[in-house]
């Protein structure tokens, strides 16, 4: 009886989920990444890796007529993926010419300024008397910082460029190029960065809020006892044991990108696209951008505020 009072009573209310979903499927995702790291260590092919296409051209070297950048350069890619009847708008952020120079001092400023002229962009048009119904968005919602496999610790430039980028984006810290360590070397390595991050107070991403639950903070806890990834990128397919998997070759044997004993690839691409993805865009508009829109606002009104004092001057 109870069972049919029930059927009697359905609302469908919670066919909601699935309304959401037809409307997002049909508008699609957008998830912008920016590539920080010197020339050299492989950052086009990890992204190409990661998503599975020839989205970037690895470009960052020098051919021997090229002149010496002098500045680093930003440049931008944008693809439009689909999986399973889900399109995501990627846009990627290279950054060519960081950390090449002898004297390296200033290089992060571009990239810094790149990154805040997004978050400027945005406001704008949030702040347009007719606004579009939904805004194109441009903030960097990802920054993966390659680290060079010295195996002994951070640069001072790695300190202070991650330390500046922390405050206005979510940073991934990536050691490139891992198969350059032993394993015991490199856990030595990653143990020794993150020592380095916590007594320099960098606060890298995953951000635990008081709205996670138990679950989502034993995952973010997991991660951070994995970060930084080290990682090997790979384009190329090899034969193991009769499969084609991507990996590397060399005289010592073949690296299996997507085995986990032999690098933590599947553990960066499984975090950020398969369980943070949503996340980073989420914590990109409440904590970094809100930041920075409360800071312009708040100068805009002293401006304003400032102005008949001014005037009468």
């Amino acid at each position: 009886m109870s069972e049919e009072i029930r059927a009697q009573s359905y609302v469908g209310f919670d066919s909601i989920t699935q309304q959401i979903e037809h409307k997002l499927l049909k508008r699609g995702f957008q998830f912008n990444v920016i590539v920080v790291g010197p020339t050299g260590l492989g950052k086009s092919t990890l992204i190409n890796t990661i998503f599975a296409s020839h989205l970037i051209d690895s470009k960052g070297r020098f051919a021997s007529d090229e002149p010496v950048r002098q500045t680093t350069e930003i440049q931008a890619v944008s693809h439009v993926i689909v999986e399973n009847g889900v399109k995501l708008r990627l846009n990627i952020v290279d950054t060519p010419g960081y950390g090449d120079q002898i004297n390296n001092e200033g290089c992060w400023d571009p990239i810094i300024r790149y990154i805040k002229d997004q978050h400027s962009a945005y406001l704008r048009k949030e702040l347009t008397a007719m606004r579009d119904r939904y805004i194109q968005d441009t903030r960097i919602h990802c920054c993966l910082y390659f680290i060079s496999p010295t195996g002994h610790s951070l640069r001072p430039i790695d300190v202070i460029v991650m330390k500046k980028l922390s405050e206005v984006v979510n940073v991934v810290p990536v050691i490139a190029k891992s198969d350059c360590l032993t394993l015991e070397e490199r856990e030595k390595f990653k143990l020794k960065i993150r020592e380095e991050l916590l007594f320099n107070n960098i606060r890298l991403y995953p951000f635990d809020t008081d709205e996670d639950d138990e679950e989502e903070i034993a995952l973010n806890e997991s991660m951070r006892q994995i970060i930084p990834f080290a990682v090997v990128g790979s384009e190329n397919n090899v034969i193991i044991d009769g499969k084609s998997v991507r990996g590397r070759k060399n005289r010592w044997g073949v690296v299996n990108v997507e085995d986990a004993n032999h690098c933590e690839f599947v553990h960066l691409r499984n975090f950020l696209l398969r369980t943070h993805l949503q996340d980073l865009i989420e914590t990109t508009a409440q904590i970094h951008y809100e930041a920075f829109r409360s800071k312009q606002l708040l100068a805009l009104k002293e401006g304003v505020s400032q102005r008949p004092a001014a005037t009468q001057q």
